[in-house]
């Protein structure tokens, strides 16, 4: 029995050790944003103390698709900040040369708003582009100001109107990376039975994209406490060999790097998974976890 015990330390060690090698946090928002806090710097410096070996700065971006006056300074920067956030990134690169440091940028599909989207991002050397949906038509579904018209909803029917425009924005071919893809769940609301279905016509699409997915930890400390994918949807990407990419959606500095090896342990529970990474939204590997 003691030597069992020994083992199976020796195995849990060995597990969290190579996985600390292969562990970065690409999804991290700042004060800009106007609802996290700290800036780029602080999310910088949490990263380097937690040894991970790459650190990204992925905010939200202008809300593009609404004039200047009707845009909500809580939910997204202003369009006169975004020069000097890049800026900061950039310059943060040579300050901290024992991390390496990406620029990225968190950007809302629209459907309809392709061509803004894509004069916007054209204009920044973006490492990594993260496409998300927070959206469905005018309900901002995340907010909790406006969580109570889930009420509205048949639940199967709204998985399919969201999942509808994951996969439009994956065919879009404006992002790199589809982040928190199932954050529709993100208040507790899924429907009695998985719509295995939906998510194997999702999965496919993200795999003909080339797109990578986030294993999105912030999930984890949400009323659904799970990770962004999990369950049916995560086994199908991982069984399509979809990439993935790391990212707590820290919106203060003490949640970066948030559970990640939860994630990697996680997802590894449906096969192997190929982690990724980006440069000049170049794709290139970060290794396989088995």
């Amino acid at each position: 029995m003691v030597i069992i015990i020994l083992l199976a330390r020796l195995l849990s060690f060995t597990l969290s050790y190579d996985m600390s090698k292969t562990l970065f946090d690409y999804h991290n928002h700042t004060y800009l944003c106007g609802h996290a806090t700290g800036t780029a710097e602080e999310y910088v410096v949490a990263a380097i103390r937690l040894g991970l070996t790459e650190i990204g700065i992925s905010d939200h971006i202008p809300m593009y698709w609404l004039p200047v006056d009707k845009r909500d300074p809580t939910i997204a920067m202003s369009e006169d900040k975004l020069e000097s956030y890049v800026d900061t990134v950039l310059s943060l690169k040579s300050v901290y040369p024992e991390i390496t440091i990406r620029l990225g940028i968190e950007a809302d599909y629209i459907p309809g708003s392709e061509e803004k989207l894509e004069r916007l991002l054209e204009q920044y050397p973006w490492d990594y582009v993260y496409g998300s949906v927070h959206f469905i038509d005018d309900w901002g579904f995340d907010n909790p100001e406006y969580a109570h018209r889930y009420e509205e909803w048949d639940l199967l029917e709204l998985y399919e109107k969201y999942f509808e425009i994951i996969a439009s924005a994956a065919r879009s071919r404006l992002f790199d990376i589809i982040g928190h893809i199932d954050v529709i769940k993100k208040w507790g609301h899924e429907p009695l039975e998985s719509p295995i279905e939906l998510y194997k016509h999702v999965a496919d699409v993200i795999a003909e994209s080339g797109l990578a997915v986030e294993l999105n930890t912030a999930g984890y400390r949400k009323p659904v406490g799970k990770l962004y994918p999990s369950g049916d949807l995560l086994r199908e990407l991982v069984s399509r060999e979809v990439d993935f990419v790391l990212g707590s959606d820290s919106h203060q500095p003490s949640e970066v790097g948030y559970r990640l090896e939860d994630a990697l342990h996680e997802a590894q529970a449906y096969g192997a998974i190929r982690l990724v990474g980006f440069s000049q939204r170049r794709k290139f590997s970060m290794g396989q976890v088995e």
